[in-house]
This record gives C-alpha cells, structure tokens and sequence, in this order.
C-alpha cells in the first residue's frame, strides 16, 4: 500500500502568512502540519509516499526531504496549479501502479492516527471494498464535500459544496482507494468552479456499483485551512503535551516559573516571567517580565519583553516588545516585530501585506 498526501494548494484562506510560506508547513504545536501526516501513514505502516507539491515545492521539499528522517521513501509528483483533489489522484497514477493507497490532504489533522483505518480497509478489500471513505458530523456541512447514506448505512450520494445540504457528513481529509478509482477520475469531467472534484469520482464508483465504505469518524478531526482551526489544534495537540518531555533544556531564571505541562526547547531564557502551561516554546527563545499563558506555542528565536501572550502561535524569529495588552487568539508569522514606539503624536503604525487582519480594543 502506498500513501499520498496533497499539499499543492495555496492557502488563501491563511494569507497573508501564506503568500511567503506554504501552509502545510504552517506549525501546530511547533511541529509544521504536513509532519502529522507524513508520521501518521508511517506508522500505519506505510513507508513509500507521494507528495503532490504546488507553488511551494521547493520549500516543502526542503522540510521533507527525502523523508529517510520519517522513515518512509518520498516522491514529489508536480501540479501545475490546483486543479482538484482528484486531478491530483490523476497525475499521480504513475507513482501509485496498481497499489491500494491512502490519500490525506496535507493541511488535516486525525486524532490517533490512521493505523486502525488501514487496517479496517485492508479487512474490507478482502470482501470486494473499492473504497473507504472518512466522515465526520459538521455544523456547517456546506463548506465541505457532504455525503448522503442510506436507511441501512450506505453511500448514496456524494456533493461538493452543496448549498443545502441534505446531510451534516463531511468528508473528512483522508481517503483509501484500490486502484479502480484511476478509470473514475479519468471519466469525470471539471465542475462549475473547474476542479476535478473527488467527491464527483467517488460517486462515479458508487454508479459503477462499486462498494464504498463509510466510517464516521467519532474523535477530533481538524481542516488546519483558517485560522480558528489553526489555533484549535494548536489547542488540541498541548492538551496532550508530555509534562516530563524537555521541560529542563532551558535556563528558569531566578524569580521565574512554569506551571503545568511546559516543553522548552533548547536554549530558552526565562528572566522574570512566568509561563502557564500546556506550551511549547523552541529552542534560543528568550523571555523578559514576559507572561505565557496556556495553548501557546512559540517558535525558535523569538523574543517576549514586558509583554503578555495566551492562546495563540509564534513563528520562529519574531520580537514582542512592551505591549500594553495582552495578546490572544492570533497567529504571528516569521521575522515580525511587534512593539511600542514612542513617536508622536501618539498612533497606531502598521506595516501589512494584503489579506492582512488586525484586532484593536
């Protein structure tokens, strides 16, 4: 069985952050999402895979590598833009031949893996399984691919985005497929918005009077793509952080203290500054009169001076100065400087790229 995992989309629900960063690469707990996936089909047992890269190749190349650090072998299969998630199955054939494989969107995120998934669809290829495919109760089912099942629990219907739902299950962002789904997606043609949808070849499949199995998904599941998501897995992955796991690489400086399950990187300062766990903090990040507040992660580099800080992610390199708020809810990207200034009169100053979103109380 191989794996293949997307992560050639752009992101636009997260700029400006990922107008210079891919999004998959984005970190959850200072771990970028993409790792959860690659890590999650490894340990299903899974070690040959391929990833569909897009605009961002060379940077995700570069984070993977050539994944002997995971323990798998990866292949980087090129999309010339983002035409679809099955249009990504489509230009994978190659790689993938004849083998069953799992498909994960590169920006999700599953509660404990996908181990006893693959072992369930391994079981249900024996007994003429096509396909297995990933649902979850949502609130807003019209932002997903919905699917509708029958009285007896199968799958009858399958829509992209559909305005009125007839159904709250989402299509969550892992899929398992036997290699007859290669006919489906060459047999669909582009939606209104001009993907090639795989909702549209799994419901091919099912017209084809293949067997698609539905496992509803009962634990966590998260589309990392907005921010809100973000900051809850963020919030998801710390509540199970290890109290013991590097709490003394840094240097606890007198008057300093940490509270509750705390991982400090290697490196870290605290001067005068208390830090309230769960949260992570990377390696060289130096703390002043600094208040960390739980669910928050920060990256390697990063400076906190006489400022306060809760729920919420820093990326690597950033300074925090002397902010007479506390800062909540938000995601900070690479090499930013927040601070005050004592120019006059006294203002607001903002240097921001497009899409840019600022909260002021």
């Amino acid at each position: 069985m191989k794996g293949l995992i997307l992560s050639g989309g752009k992101g636009t629900r997260l700029r400006p952050l990922t107008y210079t960063s891919a999004k998959q690469l984005v970190p959850v707990a200072n771990k970028p999402v993409l790792f959860y996936a690659i890590e999650s089909i490894v340990e299903a047992g899974i070690t040959d895979i391929g990833i569909v890269v897009g605009d961002t190749r060379e940077e995700i190349k570069a984070a993977a590598g050539d994944g002997s650090r995971f323990g798998a072998r990866i292949t980087y299969i090129e999309q010339d833009a983002p035409r679809g998630l099955a249009h990504a199955v489509l230009i994978a054939e190659k790689f993938l031949a004849d083998s069953p494989f799992v498909m994960y969107l590169g920006d999700n995120l599953i509660a404990g893996g996908i181990t006893t998934l693959v072992q369930e669809f391994r079981q249900l290829q024996t007994q003429g399984c096509s396909s297995e495919i990933l649902l979850a109760e949502v609130p807003h089912p019209e932002q997903f691919g919905v699917a509708e099942l029958t009285a007896d629990g199968k799958v009858h219907r399958l829509v992209e985005k559909p305005k009125e739902p007839k159904s709250n299950l989402a299509l969550v962002g892992v899929y398992m497929f036997d290699p007859t789904i290669f006919e489906s997606v060459h047999r669909i043609r582009p939606s209104a918005r001009g993907e090639l949808e795989i909702t549209d070849a799994i419901q091919d499949l099912i017209d084809r009077g293949l067997e698609v199995h539905p496992h509803i998904v009962r634990g966590w599941w998260k589309d990392t793509g907005k921010l809100d998501d973000m900051l809850e897995a963020n919030r998801i992955v710390l509540e199970n952080l290890d109290a013991k796991r590097g709490a003394m690489l840094g240097a606890i400086g007198e008057n300093s203290r940490i509270e509750g399950r705390v991982e400090l990187g290697e490196g870290v300062v605290l001067v005068d500054s208390l830090v309230r766990g769960p949260v992570v903090i990377g390696e060289g990040t130096r703390l002043e009169h600094a208040f960390v507040g739980p669910y928050t992660s920060i990256g390697n580099r990063c400076t906190l001076v006489r400022c306060e800080i809760e729920n919420s992610i820093i990326l690597s390199d950033s300074e925090i100065r002397d902010t007479p708020l506390r800062i909540d809810g938000s995601l900070v990207g690479r090499n930013v400087k927040i601070t005050k200034t004592d120019f006059k009169p006294k203002a607001y100053r903002f240097m921001l790229g497009d899409n840019s979103e600022v909260g002021i109380t």
